[in-house]
């Protein structure tokens, strides 16, 4: 296939186009406007084998440009940060609603299939049990309420125009290249400096872990087999507090558990997400590999890859940590 990859400099866009080229053999063009956390590093071994496009998707003639001939487009493009769309809704807007209806219009008038990467916490926070694709929904965050709008326009554009739309919702995904904002690359690059371990609250939120491999190949799945309209949930096999991933990643550093540090929990945080997959297992696809392979790897390839890292952590991402956190990356 030939393949318009939006936000394929992202963390888990990245690991998409690696999957599609290396895997499939797939012809990929990749649109990215790479702000913060959309990196060419994010492609560095893969410069001669895809199409770059520089650009933002809601820029209508850069997306026109990037569209030409595509098959399909696989929509990753978002700001994706809870944290900074509580402090800054206004660019999640433009991005994840504005940015998804140009695309949106662009693959009608191509006539190209199309589908929105979207997250499970467009259906909020669930105590018991796992959310399906039937489940109501309820977000809680500016992030989540815009990609819960993204979703909707996906959805009127197959009831109102028939373009061949599918959304494929992710839980919490981890591994390699992922902006160390979120939780696993945020504590392990700081376990690995001796900085202290910042836990929102008691550190009690469950999330249900994706590996990004597996959720790569979940929405390849979805894009070969998925009927047109409907909506598939990429669930990780395994469910673990925020607070025993931090012990985890002490451990797997060979640090001390004193480093954790309780800190102010965030203004409507989500206590525990869950996503039944069976509607995409049915269709032939299941996660391979469990939260604690997954972590292991993960701690690893960081360890490894400070040529990644080094770079961002400094300049703007300290100024942001001091703003997020209080006080400066590294100080006691």
């Amino acid at each position: 296939m030939k393949l318009l990859v939006c936000g394929g400099a992202g963390f888990i866009g990245s690991n998409f186009v690696r999957i599609r080229v290396r895997d499939h053999g797939d012809d990929v063009v990749v649109l990215d406007k790479l702000t913060y956390a959309g990196r060419r590093e994010n492609l560095h071994d893969l410069t001669d084998e895809i199409r770059f496009v520089h650009g933002a998707i809601e820029d209508p003639v850069a997306v026109a440009d990037a569209i030409a001939g595509v098959d399909a487009v696989v929509n990753f493009a978002a700001e994706t940060h809870v944290d900074r769309s509580i402090s800054e809704p206004d660019a999640f807007v433009r991005t994840n609603a504005q940015g998804t209806y140009v695309l949106l219009e662009a693959a009608r008038e191509a006539g190209v299939r199309y589908l929105q990467v979207s997250t499970d916490e467009v259906y909020g926070s669930i105590e018991e049990g796992s959310f399906t694709e039937e489940s109501p929904l309820k977000p809680s965050s500016p992030y989540s309420a815009t990609k819960l709008g993204a979703d909707l326009l996906v959805q009127s554009y197959f009831h109102t125009y028939g373009l061949e739309t599918l959304i494929c919702r992710g839980s919490n995904n981890y591994g390699p290249y992922q902006y160390p904002e979120k939780l696993i690359p945020l504590m392990v690059l700081n376990a690995l400096h001796g900085d202290k371990l910042p836990v929102y609250g008691d550190g009690m939120q469950v999330r249900n872990w994706l590996y990004v491999e597996d959720f790569g190949r979940g929405i390849g799945h979805a894009l070969a087999h998925g009927a047109a309209g409907e909506v598939y949930n990429v669930g990780g096999p395994d469910e673990c507090p925020n607070l025993e991933v931090v012990q985890r990643i002490v451990g797997l550093t060979g640090n001390d558990q004193s480093l954790i540090e309780y800190v102010t929990d965030r203004p409507g945080h989500d206590r525990r997400y869950s996503l039944a997959s069976e509607k995409l297992r049915a269709l032939g696809w299941t996660a391979q590999v469990r939260f604690a392979e997954g972590l292991d790897q993960t701690v690893a390839w960081y360890r490894d890859n400070a040529w990644w890292w080094e770079p961002i952590r400094s300049g703007d991402y300290l100024a942001y940590y001091e703003r997020q956190y209080g006080r400066a990356l590294g100080s006691a």
